[in-house]
C-alpha cells in the first residue's frame, strides 16, 4: 500500500481547517449512501475493488456529527479469483466540521470505530484444511478527511480514509501464494463520494415576536394624544384638545374689531386683533368658528343687514387668506342689528353705539 500517499491525503485536510463563525445548524437525521474504491492492503493479496456503504445520523451541533454506517466490499484474490472473498461491517463515525458562515462547503476530519466481518475461501493444498473457509470479526479503526457541499435538499460528501483491521491472521496458513505474514493487520484506503439525505421537514425559524406596544404607540380616546402624555384619558368627541390630552376652554376675543360708522373695511387696530385670532386658530386646528358680522341700530332693516353681511365677509376674506381653511368656518353670516350689545334709548340711541359695529367668530364646538 503507497503509505506516501494516505500521508499527503491526511495533511492536504488537516490543511484546510479554518476559524469557523457562529451559525445555525440543521439537527434533522439523515440517511447517508456512498460509493468508492477501496485500495487493499498489499498483505491480503487481493485485488482492489469498490465498495459500498449506507447509514444514518445526525448533526449533533454546528461543528460535530456522528453517523452509524455499513459496508461492503467483495474483492478478488489476485493469484485465484475462483476463491471467494467478501467483507462487510459497521462502525460509528464521528466527524468534525469547520463551518464558515456563508460557505456552501465545510472540510472536516473523521474519526471512526467498528467491527469488519470477513469471509474468505482457501486451498492450501496438500494442507489437510484445505479446500477450507475461514470467517472472522475483528475490530476496525478509521480516520480521515472530506469535504461536504450543499446542493440543494441533499448533501454531498467527497471524502478520503484510512481503515485499519487489527486482524492477527497468519496469511502463510491459509495461502498457497506467499509465504509472508501479516499478523500486524491489514490497512485498506477508502475513496468515496456520497449524499446526505435529511429526514423530515426543515425546521422554519420562528418569527420574532412583534414588538411590545407601548403607551407612546396607543390613543384611547382618540383625541390625538398618545396614552403617554394624555392626562385626560376620557377625552369626549368634539371637544378641543390641548398637547395635554385635556379639554381647553377657547374663546376667541375679537372685542376691537369694530368698524366706522357705516363702513365694511378693516380698521388697522382691527387687523391687529385679527392676527392674534388667527395664531389661535393655528394652534387648535380642530377649532371651528362662525364668522357672524353686526350693525348698530341706525339705518333701515334691509340697509343694516346688507351692511353686517359685508363686514363678516371682510372678517372672512381675511382669515381664508392668511392660512385658514375655509372648511374651519362657518358663515360669513350677517346679522344686521338684531343681536346689539348695547340698548341705549331714546336719549343715546344704538346707532351711536361703536360697540354693535362689530364682527364675532363664535366657536362652534
Amino acid at each position: 500500500m503507497n503509505k506516501k500517499l494516505l500521508c499527503a491525503a491526511l495533511l492536504g485536510g488537516l490543511s484546510m481547517v479554518q476559524v469557523a463563525q457562529a451559525q445555525d445548524f440543521d439537527d434533522r437525521w439523515y440517511l447517508t449512501g456512498a460509493a468508492g474504491f477501496n485500495i487493499q492492503d498489499n498483505d491480503r493479496r487481493t485485488e482492489n475493488a469498490p465498495f459500498l456503504a449506507v447509514g444514518i445520523g445526525k448533526q449533533l451541533t454546528r461543528n460535530w456529527a456522528l453517523d452509524l454506517e455499513v459496508n461492503y466490499q467483495n474483492p478478488q484474490f489476485e493469484a485465484n479469483d475462483d476463491l471467494l472473498w467478501s467483507q462487510y461491517g459497521a462502525s460509528i463515525d464521528a466527524r468534525h466540521f469547520w463551518v464558515e458562515d456563508g460557505r456552501a462547503w465545510n472540510p472536516y476530519v473523521l474519526l471512526g470505530m467498528g467491527i469488519q466481518h470477513s469471509e474468505m475461501e482457501f486451498d492450501n493444498f496438500p494442507n489437510p484444511n484445505s479446500p477450507g473457509q475461514r470467517e472472522d470479526d475483528n475490530i476496525a479503526a478509521k480516520l480521515g478527511v472530506g469535504i461536504q457541499s450543499d446542493v440543494g435538499p441533499v448533501a454531498i460528501r467527497t471524502e478520503l480514509a484510512y481503515r485499519h483491521e487489527f486482524d492477527d491472521v497468519d496469511v502463510d496458513e491459509y495461502s498457497a501464494f506467499d509465504d509472508s505474514e501479516s499478523d500486524r493487520g491489514f490497512g485498506d484506503l477508502l475513496l468515496s463520494i456520497g449524499v446526505v439525505i435529511p429526514l423530515g421537514a426543515e425546521k422554519v425559524a420562528a418569527p420574532p415576536p412583534p414588538p411590545a406596544e407601548s403607551c407612546a404607540d396607543k390613543d384611547s380616546d382618540g383625541d390625538g394624544v398618545n396614552d403617554c402624555d394624555d392626562k385626560c384619558p376620557n377625552s369626549q368627541a368634539g371637544q378641543t384638545i390641548g398637547p395635554d390630552g385635556c379639554p381647553v376652554p377657547i374663546s376667541i376675543d375679537l372685542k376691537g374689531v369694530n368698524f366706522d360708522f357705516d363702513k365694511s373695511t378693516l380698521r388697522p387696530d382691527a387687523v391687529a386683533i385679527l392676527n392674534e385670532a388667527i395664531e389661535i386658530l393655528k394652534r387648535y386646528p380642530e377649532l371651528k368658528v362662525e364668522v357672524a358680522g353686526h350693525t348698530d341700530e341706525c339705518g333701515s332693516d334691509d340697509y343694516n343687514q346688507g351692511l353686517s353681511d359685508r363686514r363678516s365677509r371682510a372678517v372672512y376674506d381675511f382669515l381664508t387668506s392668511n392660512g385658514i381653511d375655509a372648511a374651519r368656518l362657518s358663515g360669513p353670516n350677517g346679522y344686521g342689528e338684531s343681536r346689539p350689545l348695547e340698548q341705549l334709548g331714546d336719549d343715546f340711541p344704538g346707532c351711536k353705539s361703536e360697540k354693535n359695529r362689530r364682527t364675532e367668530l363664535n366657536v362652534q364646538n
